[in-house]
């Protein structure tokens, strides 16, 4: 069974940076796609982005494309997310997914293909 933890949320104001990080523990972290999504207020789940085993293969919302990066350390098992220039639209409950990928090919951008979810953590950011 796979855990994820995710830290590094906050309040901040617009413009403004901010880093998530998310530890996993319990499973072959090398072979898992991982991912962010987020949840606003009274919207549905969103993909943030997402990143293939190696790190080879990275998707981007449109939202959040030339903002954020994310990245990850198969030797910490911890996936990154770099967030820079945020703006209040932002705001939203950030989770880590994972997901059982056969091939470093493999990235997901559906939430139903995700195994595995972090409880959260918030990002609020005001103007």
């Amino acid at each position: 069974q796979v855990q994820l933890v995710e830290s590094g949320g906050g309040l901040v104001q617009a413009g403004k940076s901010l880093r998530l990080s998310c530890a996993a523990s319990g499973g072959t972290f090398k072979s898992y796609i991982m991912g962010w999504f987020r949840q606003a207020p009274g919207k549905e789940h969103e993909i943030v982005s997402t990143i293939s085993w190696s790190g080879a293969r990275t998707y981007y919302a449109e939202s959040v494309k030339g903002r954020f990066t994310i990245s990850r350390d198969n030797g910490e098992n911890t996936v990154y997310l770099q967030m820079n220039s945020l703006i209040p639209e932002d705001t939203a409950v950030y989770y880590c997914v994972a997901a059982v990928a056969r091939s470093d090919d493999y990235i997901y951008k559906q939430g139903r293909n995700y195994d595995y979810w972090g409880q959260g953590t918030q990002v609020t950011v005001f103007s």
